[in-house]
């Protein structure tokens, strides 16, 4: 049997909902407890299909793991001797590639297949074989393989051509052990990157510049045990925050960081979209007509790839002619095809999308095509007027936790059912 979402727009979002802890820290953290030497608990961790397959993947290298989804995780990793994730594995999710990092940095040795995930556009690993290699690693690809070997590692700098998020985890997990001390230049800044550093120092490693362009670790032979709760997903706050302003409502949204949701809060400001914030909320309403906006999406501290979706549906009753452009992966735009299903008027050229704001958008039969736009299509869903059908969900099951309570709870008209 397969799903599909049903949504019946046009019900403001209203009232106050808590955020799950963040998918993009969770698919770091997780593999990085293969460094440890002591078990680990984890907790805030969002109920993901991303963090179920982690599981599973621990359990196949011999970890032994307890988890209570919307409580704790907690990884034996001294148990683990397997160094090969298998292909539907790492097929599951994009981030399985971060076990290259974690056992190459644990055992020496890791063989891992291209990662699945979202086909968002190319999302290359040159730079993160590149990091290895100046570990002193030696890397092969091989029919769908990549292999990754050392005797020791050795601390090096690291030059990243460009800016990489994967590339920076992937090298900090190798070098939490490496003998000596890493440099990595043009380093990524994301929140996750952060966290990633402090749940390693947590454990007993010394990071030190996580949140610059330069991140140095000083590799330690014995790591710790620790407990760490991750930090509150920006991605959900995010696209919360854009359902709000969608639906001309007012939602308060607890357990978030404003400060990490700056970029998009000047752009919903600047379209005239009422924002506020205190220590670990952020309240949103909107009381008058939306206002034509141009997007940039670029890396951390700048407006982030994984909002553009979102918030392009959201332009799409704009008034006025809006301007995406995408920088980071070139077929992140495909969702507007679908959303042109319901009545909005896009046109795209190469990686920009132009948007001619429409007064109305309206439900219509639409499917998934990766995790952000299954998210756009939600927005678009509670802003269109009658029933907006929304298959392959599953995609969206990657990276919220019940988003349909959450929505539900805000007086949104969405459900889930069956069909052959």
């Amino acid at each position: 049997m397969k799903e599909r979402m049903l949504i019946t727009g046009g019900n403001p979002l209203e009232g106050e909902v808590r955020v799950s802890g963040g998918k993009n820290t969770a698919v770091a953290v997780i593999p990085a407890v293969l460094l440890a030497d002591e078990p680990c608990t984890i907790e805030n961790l969002p109920d993901i299909e991303d963090v179920r397959a982690l599981v599973d993947i621990l359990r196949s290298l011999g970890a032994k793991v307890t988890y209570v989804p919307g409580e704790f995780m907690t990884i034996d990793p001294r148990t683990a001797e397997g160094f090969q994730i298998g292909y539907r594995d790492s097929q599951r999710l994009r981030a399985s590639y971060y076990l290259l990092g974690a056992l190459l940095g644990r055992c020496g040795h890791a063989e891992v297949y291209f990662p699945g995930g979202c086909e968002i556009g190319a999302r290359p690993i040159d730079q993160h074989l590149k990091g290895f290699n100046a570990l002193g690693a030696e890397t092969e690809t091989h029919g769908g393989r990549i292999t990754a070997m050392a005797k020791e590692l050795t601390g090096s700098d690291v030059f990243f051509d460009v800016v990489t998020v994967g590339g920076t985890i992937n090298v900090m997990l190798a070098a939490a052990k490496a003998k000596g001390t890493t440099i990595i230049y043009n380093a990524a800044k994301e929140p996750h990157i952060v966290d990633l550093a402090n749940f390693l120092n947590s454990m007993g490693a010394k990071v030190k510049g996580a949140g610059t362009d330069v991140i140095r670790i000083r590799g330690q032979q014995y790591l710790h045990g620790a407990n760490y709760a991750v930090i509150p997903d920006q991605i959900e706050t995010g696209t919360l925050m854009i359902a709000a302003a969608a639906t001309r409502g007012d939602v308060v949204i607890h357990g978030c960081i404003p400060q990490h949701m700056e970029a998009l809060t000047a752009k919903l400001l600047e379209m005239g979209v009422k924002v506020s914030d205190s220590d670990d909320a952020i309240r949103v309403r909107t009381l008058g007509a939306h206002r034509a906006v141009n997007i940039k999406t670029q890396v951390y501290p700048g407006f982030p790839t994984d909002l553009q979706q979102p918030m392009s549906a959201l332009l799409t009753t704009a008034r006025g002619t809006s301007v995406i452009q995408e920088t980071i992966f070139e077929q992140r735009l495909k969702h507007l095809n679908e959303i042109a299903r319901m009545g909005a008027r896009v046109r795209i050229v190469d990686s920009m999308a132009i948007i001619e704001g429409v007064p109305q958008l309206y439900g219509a039969p639409v499917t998934c095509t990766d995790l952000r736009a299954g998210a756009a299509l939600v927005v678009a869903g509670l802003m269109a007027k009658g029933i907006t059908e929304i298959y392959e969900p599953e995609y969206i099951d990657r990276g919220y936790e019940q988003i349909e309570t959450k929505l539900r709870s805000l007086g949104a008209d969405i459900r889930r059912e069956s069909f052959e």
